[in-house]
């Protein structure tokens, strides 16, 4: 693993033995999260951004939601990168992925782009720093010929430009998470990527398709109870991220809903009696009734090509869609004009 150069705009830190980049400066989780709780917990209904579900302990445990029976969404995608993975790839010679995790999908794309390249690079970015470097070493044992520059950053704030040579790079942002956006973040999503791509470069996009509540709900509340510890453990990183008082997990409970007007599902904290929750850094307090509840997650399922249209208009062209077998989940490649 290589640490010549800042990608996305970053700045340089070192571990032991793996180099990355952090588009997140040192110490600045507590003032992001206030941003994000003066923005969303005192609207209507209140809510708090997704990415806060995503500290060391809620990236392991998404990680075992994607093993759960009721989540088809990750079996399926890597049924679609199992079989397209070639046209996928195509002649890229740098991967970005957005949201990499543990990598673990993505080392299909991997064997093809260190098949066909001796000088392929990776790029995994995302918000957990433990996941990366750990995600970065494994890779590093099973690729050694393969470039690795992880970037630990916020994946809705990045700068230009991208690590690569325009028109060879390849931009992943897989697992449906493309659907936890409203329809604003998402066009604002689309243009920052836009702004940081060249000519010829592609983008895939992996997304969940409408299909009966009944399995979407099921994905989201798993039998287990993972979904439901993921969920709560947002709680605890508020609590121990920013100074509150009254805010404890065991007033919650977790719940999945279908949306069926805005074609989605949506994630909600309930209060179970009422709770009254202060943040003295906020000046600001807000009591929630019993059954009340803070929205923590969006998830839009999309018909097949109603997202290659969407990205039309913000400056990708071409548009293959492929999806799995039994046609739960789609995957879109796009091309930068």
């Amino acid at each position: 693993m290589t640490g010549d150069e800042n990608p996305l705009g970053t700045r340089t830190t070192t571990t032991t033995t793996t180099t990355t980049t952090t588009t997140r400066p040192a110490g600045t989780d507590t003032a992001a999260l206030e941003s994000d709780l003066r923005d969303g917990f005192f609207a209507d209904p209140p809510t708090v951004p997704p990415r806060w579900f995503y500290d060391e302990k809620g990236s392991v445990l998404f990680d075992q939601i994607t093993r759960v029976v009721e989540y088809y969404p990750t079996r399926a995608e890597a049924e679609i990168l199992r079989a397209r993975g070639r046209e996928i790839v195509g002649a890229a010679s740098t991967v970005v992925e957005l949201g990499a995790g543990t990598c673990e999908k993505t080392r299909v794309l991997l064997d093809v782009l260190t098949d066909a390249r001796a000088d392929a690079r990776f790029v995994p970015v995302d918000i957990s720093s433990e996941m990366l470097v750990e995600s970065s070493r494994a890779l590093e044992q099973e690729y050694p010929g393969l470039r690795i520059d992880p970037v630990i950053g916020d994946i809705t704030a990045l700068e230009g430009p991208l690590p690569g040579e325009p028109g060879g790079r390849l931009v992943l942002f897989l697992g449906g998470t493309v659907g936890n956006f409203s329809e604003s973040q998402r066009a604002g999503f689309f243009r920052m990527l836009r702004a940081i791509m060249g000519p010829g470069d592609r983008l895939a996009v992996g997304f969940d398709l409408v299909k009966n509540p009944d399995r979407l709900v099921a994905a989201y509340d798993d039998a287990a109870g993972v979904t439901a510890e993921f969920n709560l453990n947002m709680l605890d990183v508020i609590a121990r991220t920013v100074d509150c008082t009254g805010l404890d997990r065991r007033d919650f409970r977790h719940e999945a809903v279908w949306n069926a007007g805005e074609s989605r599902i949506e994630m909600w904290l309930r209060a179970v009696r009422e709770v009254r929750i202060d943040f003295p850094t906020l000046g600001r307090g807000r009591t929630l009734a019993a059954g009340e509840g803070i929205r923590t997650e969006i998830a839009r399922k999309f018909e097949p090509r109603a997202l290659v249209d969407e990205l039309a208009g913000h400056g990708f062209g071409g548009g293959a869609v492929w999806t799995d077998e039994a046609g739960d989940f789609g995957l879109a490649v796009v091309v930068v004009d």
